[in-house]
């Protein structure tokens, strides 16, 4: 076991809302390590749709979910953070007091951490991508078979069929239509769950000949070493047809676990962690929850609700870092000690 790392805060995911978090910490001269499963920062955005753009961040009419990682990523580099990639938090012991918590963080590596406080920020908890059920898919995984779009420029002059009936499964089939040599949109019914207007679009492309709609479910795959050549489709009717395929991409939605946050002693409420709303702390002193992990009346699942949420929350873990120094709040565009923070004084 290695030395226990020494600091204020430990945030446990990396993802827009968790970033943040840093910022609100920093300003306030606290300490923090964020740990996250993902091989690198932020969370679904950067995981499942990285070149998706995003409409409802303040001050930004249109950012895809990569251009906000990066910026976030850019805004905390004045403090420094750690940040541990491929690590899940596997293990929670209390060491302090209600008054003085203190905490032992461990992952499954073998790293462990000891702090005052700790941020859950994990959105949905551990994710994965449920698979359809082809045998063999796994030998195509990472080269033909993807389940998210991570790079645009991977399926440009690829025949590509995507499977599902979401907003996911219609939102790539339109995004990827002026880069692919043909896509073939598979779903088992001719009835979408998406958007009617994601529908629409896709049904006039489908009417000019510019894509396939296809009814029934892929069964098989062809190829070789990784490589697609063709997928079959059974149809509605049971009948086998041989798409061509070079790229297969299902949106079967994700499998959400809670993993071992949920053997914490936090209140769960179906796999959500309840709060306050005056500092998003949990029944647990010293632990707190922001972003969609979270659950409280009246709570949307929102980006810009988890930066507020990470905003109040840093407040009251500064009163657990520094007991018997008084906060003084102070604006970024008027204090000269916090824009010397940031490197702007």
């Amino acid at each position: 076991m290695a030395e226990s790392i020494q600091t204020d805060v430990v945030i446990v995911g990396a993802g827009p809302v968790g970033l943040f978090a840093v910022f609100e910490l920093g300003l306030l001269d606290v300490r923090c390590h964020l740990i996250d499963i993902l091989p690198k920062p932020g969370g679904q955005c950067a995981e499942l749709y990285p070149e998706k753009p995003i409409y409802d961040i303040p001050g930004h009419p249109n950012v895809s979910g990569q251009g906000l990682v990066d910026n976030l990523m850019k805004q905390i580099e004045p403090f420094r953070p750690t940040l541990h990639y491929g690590e899940m938090v596997e293990a929670l012991e209390v060491l302090g007091t209600p008054e003085a918590p203190s905490f032992r963080v461990r992952t499954d590596n073998g790293q462990s951490f000891e702090c005052k406080t700790v941020i859950v920020a994990a959105g949905g908890g551990c994710f994965q991508p449920k698979k359809p059920p082809i045998d063999g898919i796994e030998a195509y995984e990472g080269k033909s078979v993807f389940y998210a779009v991570r790079k645009m420029e991977d399926f440009r002059d690829k025949h590509v069929v995507i499977v599902g009936g979401g907003d996911s499964a219609l939102d790539w089939t339109l995004n990827l239509h002026p880069l692919a040599k043909r896509i073939t949109l598979v779903h088992r019914r001719d009835d979408f769950r998406a958007a009617p207007h994601s529908v629409n679009a896709m049904r006039e492309l489908v009417a000019a000949g510019k894509m396939d709609l296809k009814i029934g479910q892929i069964e098989a795959l062809t190829g070789a070493d990784g490589v697609l050549s063709g997928a079959t489709l059974l149809g509605a009717d049971k009948t086998k047809t041989e798409i061509a395929c070079e790229r297969l991409i299902p949106f079967f939605g994700l499998t959400m676990k809670l993993g071992p946050i949920g053997e914490w002693g936090l209140n769960l409420n179906e796999n959500l962690i309840p709060v306050d709303t005056e500092k998003f702390e949990t029944n647990v002193p010293g632990i707190f929850a922001i972003g969609d992990i979270n659950t409280y009346p009246g709570k949307l699942k929102l980006i810009l609700c988890g930066f507020h949420e990470g905003a109040l929350a840093a407040q009251r873990i500064h009163r657990y870092v520094y007991p018997d120094k008084k906060l003084t709040f102070q604006y970024t565009t008027s204090s000269s000690s916090l824009q010397k923070k940031l490197g702007v004084n």
